[in-house]
């Protein structure tokens, strides 16, 4: 099992930055992808951008250009870095752990989210 942090957000100006944490914590080895997430008021959760546990990253097009994933420490901390920040930009944002774990001999897919961290984006 993994537990998932979120931290970070705050109230920035348009064109500002900001910088959210996730930090995992359990069985941090067995995690394959982290996934930033959000979720605006009165919308349904997107996508943001993921990192995998090679680095691999990718991101939804609205944010290219603008927001940077990483991540360091044994695959327990993920960051994302968000440039040039816009109002439409806020939202409650969530990390998810992807992970990969053994059960009953077979070895199945796991979700664990962070319970998000408010990104507010004045104009």
């Amino acid at each position: 099992q993994v537990q998932v942090v979120e931290s970070g957000g705050g109230l920035v100006q348009a064109g500002g930055s900001l910088r959210l944490s996730c930090a995992a914590s359990g069985s941090i080895f067995s995690i394959t992808k982290h996934g930033w997430y959000r979720q605006a008021q009165g919308t349904q959760r997107e996508l943001v951008g993921t990192i995998t546990r090679d680095g691999s990253t990718d991101y939804a097009d609205f944010v290219k250009g603008r927001f940077t994933i990483s991540r360091v420490g044994a695959n327990s901390t993920a960051y994302l870095q968000m440039n040039s920040l816009k109002p439409e930009d806020t939202a409650v944002y969530y990390c998810k752990a992807e992970t990969l774990e053994r059960r009953y001999n077979r070895a199945n897919r796991y979700e664990y989210w962070g319970q998000g961290t408010q990104v507010t984006v004045s104009s």
